[in-house]
């Protein structure tokens, strides 16, 4: 006998609430904020409304495409919302819902432990 009560499923589907298990839901959730550009698209919009290039700027080293997509995945999951003004040319803002306004507390938490650990990072290859 291994110790677990018996009738109790095991594996994945035993743990709903595990980010570790791979049914999860939260665990698709966990891996869009840690993406590479998630975080940084997320707290660029803490202010406000951004145009596409204003947060292209803001974001450096991200590529048109990679930013697409971020924003795109974003506005899939409830973060972003996508607002196109009827003008010539069209104007384009994303900004954050309540729930994307809601990631900015973790985020901060996280930015505060980079400052206060940066220096203690060993460079690659050292």
């Amino acid at each position: 006998m291994t110790g677990q009560p018996l009738n109790t499923p095991s594996g994945p589907a035993a743990r709903p609430h595990d980010i570790y298990g791979l049914l999860c839901p939260g665990r698709a959730v966990f891996e869009l904020l840690v993406h590479k550009w998630t975080g940084l698209a997320i707290t660029a919009l803490a202010d406000g409304p951004r145009r596409f290039g204003e947060l292209r700027r803001k974001l450096e080293g991200v590529s048109p495409k990679a930013l697409t997509q971020t924003l795109r995945r974003l506005e899939d999951h409830g973060l972003v919302l996508r607002t196109v003004h009827a003008e010539v040319p069209p104007r384009v803002e994303y900004e954050l819902t309540e729930l994307g306004r809601s990631a900015l507390e973790p985020l901060a938490h996280l930015r505060t432990w980079v400052r206060a650990n940066a220096g203690k990072f060993t460079a690659a290859g050292e």
